[in-house]
């Protein structure tokens, strides 16, 4: 995308929007942000997004010139997508103290043909009531990087016809907002545009002696290259949990974000168009607000977490990054010959306060990323053994091929047998693991460790999809002997570099630094490695008893980093937060190993936590102790819906249920 005023801010950058107290409803390629009482306010994160534009910034409703008092919020699944219905009260003639006779219902749907919202307003006295509505609407159609990055964008002028209002690019992104009441088409309704460039819709009405009246409008949005949904009916996979109402409650929330988050690369054009997608090359978004794409590590372990339930989602995923699987080297992009992305957007990524201060920089199609093609290969070879269509399994067989031999010959960089990374171009991400961010490796002391960086966790994925992918080619008359020799000698040099001791115990290090000395920090990264075989009976018995220590689970979750760590703080990212859906995999991988008793303690502090968040389980939330915070402590910051947490119920499930 060009650079512009409205997409890139037009003030000095500010911080990271907060979301821990905005209500959000999604249906892809659309999400909607509101504040805690059910306004659109030009502030943070609230906004109406296509894919990665924030296609309406504000939609304030007053009555008489004030903004009525809210009194609850609540978002629910609806046919179609996701219910947000905000109520509210206003005080005309004739209100008393204890019975106030007016009632406002604003009711905004999302869909994934865009966003409505129909007002109804409501009298309990016995006379008429006149009432004007006013709506002040704005769009700055500003890109995901900037709202993340807390510019401050400048609404543009809307183009106003009767009862429409159009903002536009010159990149071919619009948006549409038609009010839809039979008024305000017949003129009833007068709109003026300000100033600032926000458009005030103002609309009276009569209300009869107990009566009532609505008013309305729908917003679409118009992108080119924003990926499209892959529901265009309501679709719920399977989460049942029919004998637990928490359980089930998880379940059927879990299931509406799930439905919520699916898109499709099908009819994409412009600059990706020659890898656009088929019709059932269905896949989930990363996560609501700031990964509403594709993302190789988050949309496999989502598929990974669902495959129980909804096979054809593996299938999609599976199909759609290999569209996109490394073909060159291209250090920019980080993409190599058969190597998995991380990221795809309409246009580079940049935020300048992140990455230590350096500024993080990313270009549409990244690449930057560890653990994206082992783990590719893990769901392949997943998918095939829970019943993917033969010729399916065949099609993809090449792209096995050379992901398992980017693991060999660029994945391990240095010929060590491990595989690690490093960011070359110093824009990228200094971390490519799932703790990505540039200050989650450290030593017990607090110091950051030197890249390149081997991850524990990575080395399992690459031993699983080694031995996965050998079992799967053999199946299909393909030559395997080289990649299951490599993963046995890759067992046998994890158990002889790996493995570290405190005074807990023995249990493997986070990962090997750039001198190959194992970084001996306890954290939540251990936990990956329970049931991808790459440990034995004992080495997996040392992992749960140390992942259920009091310095590492909280009684909700996992921390992910031991609190004995000098750098751990329980709203840290990645040094001492819980993250719902690396707990998640730590309790499959306890039930795979047979450590039933774990899986199902950490099961059930990680379903009380859900019960905390009105069952939409965060992206993470605050590591902090039953005995330090009763209930989980949100973190600020916390995305949500996103498509790994919400994959995190079947886990939760499997054990509990």
């Amino acid at each position: 995308m060009p650079e512009s005023t409205a997409h890139n801010g037009t003030g000095p950058p500010s911080r990271q929007p907060l979301l821990h107290r905005l209500t959000a409803a999604v249906a892809a390629p659309y999400q909607l942000w509101l504040g805690d009482d059910g306004q659109l306010r030009t502030s943070g994160a609230q906004g109406a997004y296509l894919g990665d534009t924030r296609i309406l910034s504000c939609a304030l409703l007053t009555v008489d010139g004030r903004e009525p008092e809210a009194v609850s919020v609540h978002v629910r699944p609806a046919v179609g997508g996701q219910l947000i219905e905000a109520r509210f009260i206003f005080r005309g003639a004739g209100s008393t103290v204890l019975a106030p006779p007016c009632q406002l219902t604003r009711s905004l749907l999302v869909t994934p043909q865009g966003v409505g919202e129909s007002i109804c307003i409501e009298s309990a006295l016995r006379t008429a009531l006149t009432v004007h509505l006013g709506l002040e609407l704005a769009a700055d159609l500003a890109g995901m990087d900037a709202v993340r990055g807390g510019a401050i964008t400048a609404p543009l002028m809307p183009r106003i016809a009767a009862a429409t209002y159009r903002w536009d690019t010159s990149d071919g992104v619009e948006s549409t907002l038609v009010l839809n009441t039979p008024a305000a088409r017949a003129g009833a309704a007068t709109s003026t545009a300000a100033d600032n460039a926000s458009a005030v819709v103002v609309h009276s009405v009569t209300l009869e002696p107990h009566g009532t009246a609505k008013f309305g409008w729908q917003l679409t949005g118009t992108d080119p290259l924003c990926p499209v949904s892959a529901a265009p009916a309501w679709q719920e996979p399977k989460l049942t949990a029919d004998t637990n109402p928490r359980l089930a409650a998880l379940a059927a929330q879990s299931a509406s974000d799930v439905a919520g988050l699916r898109l499709t690369l099908r009819g994409l054009s412009g600059k990706h168009h020659h890898v656009a997608g088929e019709p059932s090359a269905t896949f989930l978004a990363a996560g609501a607000p700031w990964y509403f794409t594709l993302f190789g590590r988050d949309s496999l372990w989502a598929a990974r977490l669902l495959l129980s339930r909804d096979l054809s989602l593996a299938v999609g995923t599976l199909r759609t990054l290999a569209a996109f699987q490394g073909s060159t080297s291209d250090p920019a992009t980080a993409e190599q010959p058969g190597k998995i992305p991380h990221e795809l957007r309409r246009d580079s990524f940049s935020i300048p306060s992140e990455n230590q201060g350096k500024g993080l920089y990313l270009p549409p199609l990244y690449y930057g990323t560890v653990d994206a093609t082992p783990l590719w290969v893990c769901l392949l070879h997943e998918a095939w053994q829970a019943g993917m269509a033969h010729e399916e399994v065949e099609s993809l067989l090449d792209s096995c091929e050379a992901a398992l031999e980017w693991m060999v010959e660029y994945g391990d960089s240095d010929g060590d047998g491990f595989l690690e990374y490093i960011d070359p171009t110093g824009k990228g991400l200094a971390n490519q693991g799932w703790k990505d961010s540039a200050e989650a490796i450290r030593w017990p002391d607090g110091t950051l460790a030197s890249g390149p960086i081997a991850l524990c966790e990575v080395q399992a994925y690459a031993y699983e999809a080694a031995m996965g992918g050998s079992a799967l080619l053999t199946a299909f008359g393909r030559s395997a002997s080289r990649w299951r020799a490599w993963g046995t000698d890759l067992q046998g040099r994890f158990r002889d570099k790996f493995w570290c001791e405190d005074l807990s115990g023995r249990f493997p290090a986070i990962a090997l630094d750039a001198q190959k000395r194992p970084v001996s920090s306890a954290a939540s990264n251990m936990g990956h490695l329970l049931g991808t075989g790459l440990l034995n009976g004992g080495e997996s018995q040392a992992v749960a008893e140390r992942l259920t220590a009091p310095d590492l689970f909280t009684g909700f979750g996992i921390r992910t980093l031991s609190q004995t760590n000098a750098c751990y703080w329980p709203l840290s990212y990645h040094c001492g937060s819980v993250w719902s859906h690396d707990t998640a995999i730590i309790v499959a991988g306890l039930l795979k190993d047979g450590h039933t008793n774990a899986a199902h303690r950490i099961a059930s502090g990680l379903l009380d936590a859900a019960e905390a968040f009105h069952y939409r389980l965060p992206e993470l939330f605050g590591g902090y102790s039953r005995s330090q915070a009763p209930a989980p402590v949100p973190y600020p910051m916390s995305c949500f819906p996103q498509a790994w947490a919400a994959a995190a119920a079947v886990p939760i499930l499997d054990t509990l249920a």
